[in-house]
This record gives C-alpha cells, sequence and structure tokens, in this order.
C-alpha cells in the first residue's frame, strides 16, 4: 500500500481530469467516485484513481486554490515516442514551460502544464528497468527558494524507510536567482521516489492546498506523530490538512478513511463527512463513531 497519495483540488472538473489522466498510461483507471455533501464548498465530488498503478485523489471543492507548477509530476517513458504521445495530448489547451525537445539530462523531455493547471515532465530515460513511472517534483520559490535540500532531510527524518540519493548543484551563473543552490535531488519517503529542486528562476510558484500529499495512517498515535512532526501553520490546520514550514500541504488522514468514504451508506458518509468537518486533526475515535452512528 502507498503511503503517500498526491491530492488535487479543482473547481468542478476532477472527475474530467481524472478521465484525462487515466486515458494517458496502462494499468491506470477511476477506482472510486463519491459525493461529499454539505461541505463549505456545497456538494463536493471526490474521485480516487490510479496511474500507472499509483494511487491519486482529486475533489471538486470550489476556485478556492489554483494548480501551479511548485508541485509537477516527471513521468519516465521509455521510449521517444511515448514522450511525444503523453506531450501531445497534454498540450491540447495547456501551455510549455519547457519546450519538448533534447536536454543534457534527457534526449527528449519537457515540461508542460495541462488545461487544468496541473504540471507534466515527461521524460525520455535510456535503459534499465522504470521502477516508478511517476514521480513528484517539488520546486522551491520565492521566499522558500534556496531551501530545497534542507526540506528533502527535513522529510527524510520525519519518515520511515527514507534516503536522500543525487544531488545536484547550480554552477557559476546558471541561476537567475541567487538564493537558488540545487538545480536536482532525488530522495525516497516510505520507499516512494520524490525529487526536489530550488528555482533558478525569477518566477514565484507558491506551494498551495491545490496540491497536497496525502499521508494514511493506521491509527491515532502515527497520525498524531506525523502531525506534530509536519505542522507549521495554526490558521492552516483543517479537516485533517496541515501546512509545513516550507508551505507544502500535506493531509494526515486514517488509512481507513478511503474505504468509508467508497463503502459507506449516503447516511454514514454524510455523518462521517460531518464530523471531519469540525475537525483540525483528525480523531480516529470521532470518525469510528460518526461511522457506527453512535
Amino acid at each position: 500500500m502507498h503511503k503517500i497519495i498526491p491530492h488535487l483540488w479543482f473547481d468542478t472538473q476532477a472527475k474530467e481530469a481524472a478521465q484525462l489522466y487515466t486515458g494517458l498510461l496502462p494499468n491506470s483507471g477511476i477506482t472510486s467516485a463519491t459525493t461529499l455533501a454539505d461541505t463549505p464548498s456545497g456538494n463536493a465530488e471526490s474521485v480516487s484513481f490510479e496511474l500507472a498503478g499509483q494511487p491519486f485523489q482529486a475533489i471538486s471543492a470550489g476556485p478556492y486554490f489554483r494548480l501551479n507548477p511548485s508541485i509537477s509530476f516527471m513521468v519516465a517513458c521509455a521510449t521517444a515516442e511515448e514522450v511525444d504521445v503523453l506531450w501531445n495530448v497534454l498540450a491540447e489547451g495547456g501551455s510549455a514551460l519547457m519546450p519538448l525537445g533534447e536536454y543534457p539530462f534527457s534526449r527528449r523531455y519537457g515540461w508542460i502544464q495541462d488545461r487544468f493547471g496541473l504540471s507534466w515532465q515527461p521524460m525520455l530515460v535510456d535503459g534499465g528497468q522504470l521502477q516508478q513511472i511517476i514521480t513528484p517534483n517539488l520546486l522551491f520559490s520565492g521566499d522558500v527558494c534556496g531551501q530545497a535540500e534542507e526540506a528533502v532531510r527535513f522529510y527524510a527524518e520525519i519518515f520511515p524507510d527514507s534516503t536522500v540519493g543525487f544531488i545536484s548543484r547550480y554552477g557559476e551563473g546558471e541561476a537567475r536567482m541567487e538564493r537558488a543552490k540545487i538545480n536536482f535531488a532525488s530522495f525516497t519517503l516510505c520507499g516512494q521516489s520524490f525529487t526536489a529542486m530550488d528555482n533558478g528562476y525569477d518566477a514565484d510558484f507558491g506551494f498551495n492546498e491545490a496540491l497536497s500529499f496525502m499521508v494514511r495512517c493506521k491509527d491515532q498515535t502515527e497520525l498524531d506523530y506525523y502531525w506534530d512532526k509536519l505542522s507549521a501553520v495554526p490558521e492552516a490546520e483543517q479537516c485533517g490538512w496541515l501546512k509545513d514550514r516550507y508551505g507544502v500541504s500535506w493531509q494526515i488522514v486514517p488509512e481507513q478513511l478511503d474505504r468509508m468514504m467508497a463503502e459507506g451508506s449516503p447516511e454514514q458518509v454524510k455523518r462521517v463527512t460531518k464530523a471531519f468537518l469540525g475537525m483540525k486533526k483528525f480523531d480516529f475515535a470521532a470518525l469510528e463513531a460518526a461511522w457506527s452512528g453512535e
């Protein structure tokens, strides 16, 4: 089971976006769709799906947060043709951030923001077996530019089964932003691959709630641990959401919450939704009580 799951926030397009993304890669598909009634955004549609075997979640919950390139997804491709197919689909109504072409690190690569605002980096990976097709990439910009390496080491200390891998630094004059230190870092959290970099250009793509990472916890003790380690902005704490010291949003959630929302009766889903909307940090016992109708 994946411990950390990317979560995407849309105005009204969660299901439409999930349908587009699941058509891009093999071993992909929508696994469930649930309507959360009477939320602050009205009725919100929550969609769970998999891309290349990796779970994602998305929600249509109003125009409050907008996706930007601060977090993107690198997609490892075995052939240049695969890169081109992905690029052509994602480019429809989207915009190129780095044009498709040959780069020192890949013979076929591009960085594209699709029509829903989500950013992708399809890349040809020569040789070897592809272990993880989709890898989240964190771009540290603005006030946190220059803190990518610090953040990588911070996360690796918190999550088990974590490592800090290859780190590449900007050479003299390579970055327009003086604060930018590293142009690439690879790391794993709970055995899952991530990458990070400082933004070397004069563009402020700040982290926000439009793209968060859900951490699924087996019990209240584990949930309390991650909450205490990561939460750094008290006013951002709501419904299991928090922000860390770098502005990245996380959702610290019970692992059984997915089952409750996907398999529950309309009344059970309504009770659980009402219960967690009143919480900051999730309370396992209170959610179970709402589920059982106590």
